[in-house]
């Protein structure tokens, strides 16, 4: 069973820029999923994605001290950490050797994830978010843009939680309206 720990951002930026392991391990338990996710999204394998998962971490220990918040919070921080790993990965000799040792059905499989795929990136999302109301976009862009807590996002915008939980909800319902749309136009467009 996982230790819980009720510390705040700061006090967790404290304990990683002094070398203590609870940090190491408090952000481990917070972050390592998510981080993981992207990494995956980026290398596809899962031996790859635990590698870099782990130089993440590493770096992340080794320069806690050159983290800035006034840049973001402590989770983009490391999301351009893990990320820029996994990129690196991806330009590795042993990533391009991996690639061309598939076999045929996983590659076909790779290949047909990638070209039929439909993200929201093909569809414009940043122009879709700047149509949303201003106080719901605001939200938006804090949370999951620049990866700020809905407590965080709050306490800097100056409005209760439960302020920003309804915005959050309320926005993510408009765009979930705006992108049926544009995916029952896309299937209608694909079945002709």
């Amino acid at each position: 069973m996982r230790k819980k720990f009720n510390i705040t951002e700061e006090e967790l930026v404290e304990l990683l820029k002094d070398g203590d392991e609870k940090g190491l391990e408090v952000l481990y338990q917070n972050y390592s999923k998510a981080l993981y996710n992207v990494i995956f999204q980026i290398v596809r394998s899962d031996e790859m994605a635990e590698e870099a998962l782990q130089d993440g971490f590493l770096k992340i220990w080794k320069n806690a001290s050159s983290y800035d918040k006034s840049k973001g919070t402590i989770f983009t921080w490391m999301l351009n950490i893990c990320r820029n790993i996994a990129i690196d990965k991806t330009r590795s000799k042993d990533f391009k050797n991996e690639a061309k040792n598939q076999n045929i059905e996983t590659s076909v499989n790779v290949e047909r994830d990638h070209s039929t795929e439909i993200t929201p990136d093909h569809i414009g999302v940043a122009k879709v978010v700047e149509k949303l109301k201003p106080e719901l976009r605001e939200v938006i862009d804090m949370i999951f843009l620049k990866g700020y807590t809905q407590i965080q996002a709050a306490e800097a915008l100056k409005i209760p939680l439960g302020t920003i939980k309804t915005r959050s909800r309320n926005a993510i319902l408009e765009l979930r309206k705006y992108f049926a749309i544009i995916i029952a136009l896309i299937t209608t467009i694909l079945n002709f």
